[in-house]
């Protein structure tokens, strides 16, 4: 849990540097540039899915079991072996990024000017899978601060690279800008695995690992990473330090990482998708080429900017989820288990459905506040964000039931879902992107329809393979009914406000944090959260006092 926390730090720290750079960005070079780099960053992420998912998940596993068993030694050829293979990969993925660009864009009519982005990006895709190399091992070892470092140090790099020389070269275009600001993420990554690399010479090699085994083995013990029993056991019944062949590696780990790696492509595939679908669709219509360049910045630029930032919460639910489900699994403690998953999934619920409520309802409130220099562009993309807000809440019910799954050994239910929710997205999407009213509305709603499907094939499976059952009245029609109260509250503050004033950045500010504490309280009165599980939060006892005060009721 004290990696779980370092990581979900990192991970609020990075999203608000995400924040920092996008809005700005999008502000500077508007509906059009974004569109070129939000191409180029689909395809980069489509490249580096293949080495960034899986396979550091496998050397942290790897490097595990041997660290456990007192055998540094093999933990570290895991590293150098898979260090070799993601420079092969990292290298293969960059050069085709950068020499054969031309092919790549033409999958995507209108879109040539994304060209010089695309080579910008490119030197990143060859070094952030060797950073994910040190990152995994590190992980593998149980100290993940190397990681959450490099992370934040890539981020703040990237940010500030990106964001300069998008404003610098705005002047010659903003297909030049936008190259740039995709330049952004090959600073990052550079900045980043000199980080990790530092770190790992100032200590965290095989040398460290190495030199902590022989002062365990001057003291009298023996050296254990993990200090267990069993693992000490292991130790003496076995003490060589035996090098493993090579290819016995690398099957090894591909074995653990090609799952891994199919689950992790299925959102970025679907993001693909959507750039594929609207780019050809749209100029099979007869949309002029800048029309297509706009509408698909202000779908991917604009409203899944907004869409990703409610995630940090839910992915931190996901992630408690998986540590006390997989003991609570592996204990068999059928009850403490069911509990678990039932009392994670409420939690999700009662996070994702404000969100979505609150950005649904201040959808154009919410563009215009975060991107005031291209209004026009902020009006029109705040149809998508409205329909998008909508998936929030079954995109919190997936995030948090694959970490149930994931947790019970199931991880393949959850990639299984998403893959039919992309195939029910391509057949919305191009049906509906033709219908004129809709437009790349069709695509918005494409994707919500995925996150449906795949949240009630998740909550089918973990069903079948727990056996837990939800309330619907304390999941979700008491959460739901504090959320419809929330939205008629913030909408009347608002229209009170702008009316009053003219303004409509403040009103929107205020009405949030109305609309926020009226959400607390309904939840707190209906009972949607119990008595029992706010003392199990810091400084529950006085939220406990508070709602007792709120409800007229004295605490015995």
């Amino acid at each position: 849990m004290q990696g779980a926390v370092i990581l979900a730090a990192a991970g609020v720290i990075i999203k608000a540097f995400g924040a920092v750079f996008k809005i700005p960005l999008v502000n500077m070079i508007s509906d059009t540039g974004i569109g070129y780099y939000q191409t180029a960053y689909t395809i980069y992420v489509m490249f580096l899915v293949l080495s960034n998912s899986g396979i550091p998940v496998a050397i942290s596993r790897m490097v595990s079991e041997r660290i456990a068993v007192d055998r540094p030694r093999d933990a570290h050829r895991v590293f150098r072996v898979s260090f070799i293979l993601l420079f092969a990969i990292g290298w293969a993925s960059s050069t085709f990024c950068f020499f054969k660009t031309d092919f790549l864009l033409q999958f995507f009519p209108n879109m040539e000017n994304s060209a010089y982005s695309v080579k910008a990006i490119a030197p990143a895709l060859f070094i952030v899978p060797l950073m994910a190399a040190y990152r995994g091992y590190f992980q593998g070892k149980q100290n993940m601060r190397p990681t959450a470092t490099s992370q934040v140090s890539e981020q703040f790099f990237r940010v500030a690279t990106g964001l300069s020389l998008a404003w610098y070269l705005l002047p010659k275009g903003e297909q030049f800008a936008a190259a740039g600001a995709a330049f952004g993420a090959a600073a990052g990554a550079a900045a980043g695995f000199v980080t990790v690399v530092a770190i790992y010479a100032l200590g965290g090699g095989e040398k460290g690992a190495l030199s902590a085994e022989r002062a365990a083995s001057e003291a009298g013990e023996p050296y254990t990473a993990l200090s267990h029993p069993d693992e000490r056991a292991a130790r003496s019944a076995d003490p060589a330090q035996t090098d493993e062949s090579v290819p016995g590696i690398l099957l090894r780990m591909l074995w653990i990482a090609v799952p891994i790696t199919i689950g992790a492509a299925i959102m970025p595939i679907m993001n693909f998708i959507d750039l594929v679908i609207i780019t050809n669709r749209l100029s099979g219509l007869g949309w002029a080429a800048d029309e297509v360049v706009k509408t698909y910045g202000q779908l991917s630029g604009f409203a899944n900017s907004l869409i990703n930032l409610p995630q940090i919460l839910t992915q931190a639910v996901a992630m408690s989820l998986v540590p006390a489900v997989a003991a609570a699994h592996k204990r068999k403690d059928v009850d403490f288990l069911r509990h678990n998953i039932q009392l994670g999934l409420r939690t999700s619920v009662v996070i994702g459905l404000p969100c979505a409520f609150g950005i649904m309802t201040l959808s154009e409130q919410i563009m215009l506040l975060f991107f005031p220099a291209v209004k026009e562009a902020a009006v029109s993309a705040s149809s998508f964000l409205f329909i998008l807000g909508f998936g929030i809440i079954f995109l919190s019910i997936i995030q948090t039931l694959t970490g149930v799954l994931q947790g019970v050994g199931r991880q393949m239910i959850p990639v299984r879902n998403l893959c039919f929710g992309a195939v029910a997205k391509v057949a919305v999407t191009w049906n509906l992107i033709a219908i004129p009213e809709l437009g790349v509305k069709g695509a918005a709603i494409g994707t919500v329809t995925a996150y449906i499907l795949a949240a009630v094939l998740n909550l089918a499976g973990v069903r079948r393979h727990t056996g837990a059952r939800f309330d619907i009245w304390l999941t979700y029609i008491k959460p739901g009914a504090a959320a419809v109260v929330m939205s008629a509250v913030v909408f009347a503050v608002y229209t009170a406000l702008h009316a009053l004033t003219g303004m409509s950045a403040l009103p929107t500010v205020i009405s949030v944090a109305i609309g926020a504490a009226v959400y607390a309280v309904f939840i707190f009165l209906s009972g949607a959260i119990t008595e029992e599980e706010l003392l199990l939060l810091p400084k529950g006892r006085a939220a406990v006092r508070l709602l007792n005060a709120l409800r007229g009721k004295k605490r015995r």
